[in-house]
């Protein structure tokens, strides 16, 4: 694939992924944080990297706000959140003055593997379930170890992958954003890369599934209270859905799917 080409399927990816992630459809599905653990990871993840009312966070695919909010109204700290869709920075905007915490957040469209902050800028780099969605991971982790501070940290959490995926192939196929997740040794190594060292790493598949459990019982009461114009209108195939998110289930149970917390510091 030459230059050109590879340069605009990886702007139709993170297109795409916005667009996905923006939808009404799939908050429905998911719910408002759009990741695994809810505000309640985010908060032991921001425990974890000791941030405080004096930290600058910086919230690379912030979405709509939620996980910035939240650190803003409950620890205090100023948060910058990047996202690349249009649509959910207007929203996190509207949420942030909404909840009364709009002089303390800060959102821009932006791209995660450009970002428009200056060198060494911000006190952590807090990246939840959107790592495996970057085209190019590398250059999205060094854009974080660029903007952080010496002694700066980085959170992540994010999908956990084997590689090896029976029954999910057309789940990925459906939800592109996550084909490309990474097991947790290629994360730190993507991380190590940038010359962050791993402080902690922990498993919290057991969230992964509850989520999915959550998006299955939202697909049964879809099933019962959509119209079929309805369904075909969102673009989904329920039962297809259901029997992927069982597929799910068993590759987070067999070890091959999971969902991992990472944190890393600059020297």
């Amino acid at each position: 694939m030459s230059d050109a080409a590879s340069l605009l399927l990886a702007a139709e990816i993170k297109a795409c992924c916005a667009q996905v992630y923006a939808s009404d459809a799939v908050r429905l599905l998911v719910g408002e944080s759009l990741h695994p653990g809810g505000t309640a990871l985010t908060a032991h993840l921001a425990e974890l990297m000791g941030i405080t009312s004096d930290s600058t966070v910086l919230d690379v695919a912030c979405g709509r706000g939620v996980s910035a909010v939240h650190l803003a109204q409950t620890v205090g700290c100023r948060v910058i959140g990047v996202d690349y869709s249009t649509a959910n920075v207007a929203a996190a905007r509207q949420a942030a003055e909404v909840s009364g915490v709009g002089a303390r957040c800060t959102f821009v469209e932006g791209d995660a593997e450009s970002l428009a902050l200056e060198d060494h800028s911000v006190d952590a780099v807090v990246c939840e379930c959107a790592l495996c969605t970057f085209p190019n991971k590398p250059r999205a982790v060094a854009e974080f170890a660029r903007v952080a501070r010496p002694g700066g940290r980085v959170g992540i959490t994010d999908v956990t992958s084997t590689g090896h995926l029976p029954g999910l192939e057309d789940l990925l196929a459906w939800i592109a954003c996550i084909a490309d997740a990474r097991s947790v040794d290629e994360y730190q190594g993507l991380l190590h890369g940038a010359a962050f060292h791993t402080d902690v790493i922990e498993d919290h598949s057991g969230a992964l599934i509850r989520l999915i459990d959550t998006v299955r019982a939202r697909l049964v009461i879809g099933t019962a209270v959509l119209s079929p114009a309805a369904v075909e209108a969102a673009g989904w195939d329920l039962r297809q859905a259901g029997a992927m998110a069982e597929a799910a289930v068993i590759a987070v149970r067999s070890g091959d799917l999971g969902y991992t917390l990472i944190t890393a510091h600059l020297p």
